[in-house]
C-alpha cells in the first residue's frame, strides 16, 4: 500500500501569480494545513515553504514551475522519502475545470513542472494528483495556452474551483489513510465524486 509521506503542491511563487491556475497546486496544500492547523515556514537550504501535518510533510517549492524538481529532490532526500513516497499535486489543461484524476504514475505530459520532477528525481513513478483546468472548449492553443494557465480563475469560475479543492484535500487525505491505490477507486469516478 502506497500512503504519501511528502505532499507537493506546484505553483509559482510571489503575489503576481497568487489564485492563479497554474497554482492550484499551492492551493490545495494550503487548505491541507489549514484543515491541520499547521503553518508554513521558509526554508532557504530546499528552496521551499514546509509544513507539517499529521504523518506527512507539506511542499511548496519557490523555485518557479520550471525547477520544481530542485526543491522536491532535496526535501525528498532530507526526509529520506521514496519517489512512491510523493503525491505531486498540479494543474492539468487536458482535464475539464472541476475533474480530478489520481495516478501512481505517468509521463510529463508536457508539464514543465512535471518535467522538471522527473529530470531531478530520474523516475516518473511517483503519484500524482491532477486538477482541470480547461476552459469548456478544451485545452487552449498555441499562444493562448499560456496566458490561460498563469490567468486567474474567472469570478464565474470560482464556485467549481471551491468544490475541486475540497475534493483534492478530502483525496489527499484518504491517500494518507488508506492508500493511493483506494483513494483513486473512490475519487476517479466520473459521476458521483464525494
Amino acid at each position: 500500500m502506497v500512503k504519501p509521506r511528502l505532499i507537493v503542491g506546484l505553483g509559482n511563487p510571489g503575489i503576481e501569480y497568487r489564485d492563479t491556475r497554474h497554482n492550484i497546486g499551492f492551493m490545495v496544500v494550503d487548505e491541507l494545513a489549514r484543515l491541520s492547523g499547521a503553518t508554513f515556514t521558509e526554508e532557504k537550504r530546499w528552496h521551499g515553504w514546509i509544513a507539517k501535518i499529521p504523518g506527512a510533510v507539506l511542499l511548496k517549492p519557490t523555485t518557479y514551475m520550471n525547477d520544481s524538481g530542485r526543491s522536491v529532490q532535496a526535501v525528498s532526500q532530507f526526509y529520506k522519502t521514496t519517489v512512491q513516497e510523493l503525491l505531486v499535486i498540479y494543474d492539468d489543461v487536458d482535464l475539464p475545470l472541476g475533474r480530478l484524476r489520481m495516478r501512481l504514475a505517468g509521463s510529463a505530459g508536457g508539464h514543465n513542472g512535471l518535467k522538471s520532477l522527473i529530470r531531478n528525481l530520474g523516475s516518473d513513478a511517483f503519484p500524482r494528483l491532477k486538477l482541470g483546468i480547461s476552459t469548456p472548449s478544451g485545452r487552449p492553443a498555441g499562444d493562448r495556452l499560456a496566458g490561460h494557465v498563469l490567468g486567474k480563475f474567472r469570478e464565474e469560475e470560482r464556485t467549481e474551483v471551491a468544490i475541486m479543492i475540497k475534493r483534492a484535500t478530502d483525496a489527499v487525505r484518504s491517500a494518507c489513510e488508506t492508500g493511493v491505490e483506494a483513494a483513486m477507486n473512490l475519487f476517479n469516478r466520473k459521476e458521483e465524486q464525494p
